[in-house]
């Protein structure tokens, strides 16, 4: 196992590069929210309702603050002095993936940020010449220049999909700055010779897309059809949820951010090792290469109704959760777990913050 209690320690890395001097506005009282925050618990385990609540909870104003590389655009909830909480999306979606965590979350005292990853909504590259990185040290970057931009020391984070991967990078290399995650679909971290690996047919077809953005016709058709690909993706892996039209177009305002497309090939081409990564995350990668131990506590979620990833009982990877873990199948949640299952992504934040 390799030490990694802080990589500033560890790597001899230009923190100066992912670092702005701009000024830092912390206006840090909740924000006007519309959603279930006086929704009743239940177990994390509960099941869902396959009909979805529709698009009537919905974030106040999006703040913008320069972090690193980005200018980044975040939703914030709860009080300022609570114990942090980052949630983090996945693709195709956006923040509004916690619309209704986050007042949750935020009723129960909790300082909830939810920031746009890079490419997605109002979070703006500073530089035109910065090169439109998808890796996945990339974007886990982003978010320590996030925290450290609003002097933010440890949190807890949520994820699923690239917000997973990012909050378990996040929890494997930076100890420190996490104090426990939960994890949609397990331990997703990255390692480029293990992705050249072929996988059982059925598993294959579930990532039929990630080779059609491989190709110069999968990036001209998604840079031409984004918002109904991307609505197609939504039903084919969430099969059992029941969103309407106002619920998809509230996040697909997202992508029409001008750097979407040009991320999310980049990050899939990537993946299957088609595309260079930068240098200077060279460092990073080949420790992610490891497939390091995740040392803090942890739970772990899977939707039994996950149209890409089938639920397990993740004990394929429960040797990669050295701290404190538990694992729990959420009944009717397809891909976009927090969106359609809220109350059982709250509970698990609560529980793994009690561990």
């Amino acid at each position: 196992m390799i030490a990694m209690n802080d990589m500033s320690q560890n790597l001899k890395f230009d923190r100066r590069r992912f670092l702005s001097a701009a000024a830092i506005s912390l206006a840090a009282g909740p924000l006007a929210m519309l959603g279930s925050a006086n929704a009743k618990a239940s177990p994390a385990h509960a099941p869902v309702t396959n009909k979805a609540k529709q698009a009537n909870a919905s974030f106040g104003t999006i703040k913008q603050i320069d972090a690193g590389l980005l200018n980044v655009g975040y939703a914030e909830a709860g009080p300022a002095n609570g114990p942090v909480v980052i949630l983090l999306h996945g693709w195709p979606y956006d923040i509004h993936s916690f619309a209704d965590v986050a007042p949750l979350l935020a009723a129960k005292g909790y300082r909830v940020i939810v920031p746009h990853l890079r490419g997605h909504g109002t979070t703006r590259f500073l530089s035109a010449a910065t090169f439109r990185n998808g890796q996945q040290a990339a974007v886990a970057l982003d978010i320590i220049a996030l925290m450290d931009a609003l002097h933010i020391g440890k949190a807890i984070f949520g994820g699923y999909d690239w917000g997973a991967r990012t909050a378990g990078i996040i929890a494997a290399l930076w100890p420190s700055r996490c104090k426990a995650i939960v994890s949609v679909n397990g331990y997703l971290i990255n390692n480029l010779e293990r992705n050249k690996l072929p996988l059982p047919p059925k598993a294959e077809w579930g990532w039929w897309y990630q080779y059609y953005f491989a190709t110069e016709r999968g990036l001209a058709g998604y840079e031409a059809n984004r918002h109904d690909f991307n609505k197609l993706i939504w039903k084919n892996v969430s099969p059992k949820w029941d969103f309407d039209d106002a619920t998809f177009e509230r996040t697909a305002a997202s992508f029409n951010n001008p750097d979407y497309v040009s991320i999310v090939i980049h990050n899939y081409r990537w993946r299957l090792s088609l595309a260079d990564g930068e240098t200077r995350y060279d460092d990073i990668e080949k420790l992610l290469a490891q497939s390091p131990v995740i040392t803090v506590p942890a739970i772990t979620l899977d939707g039994d109704s996950d149209g890409v990833a089938p639920a397990t009982d993740g004990a394929s990877y429960a040797k990669k959760f050295s701290g404190n873990h538990t694992h729990h199948i959420i009944k009717g949640a397809g891909h976009n777990l927090p969106q359609e299952a809220p109350q059982a992504f709250t509970d698990a934040i609560v529980e793994v913050d009690g561990y």
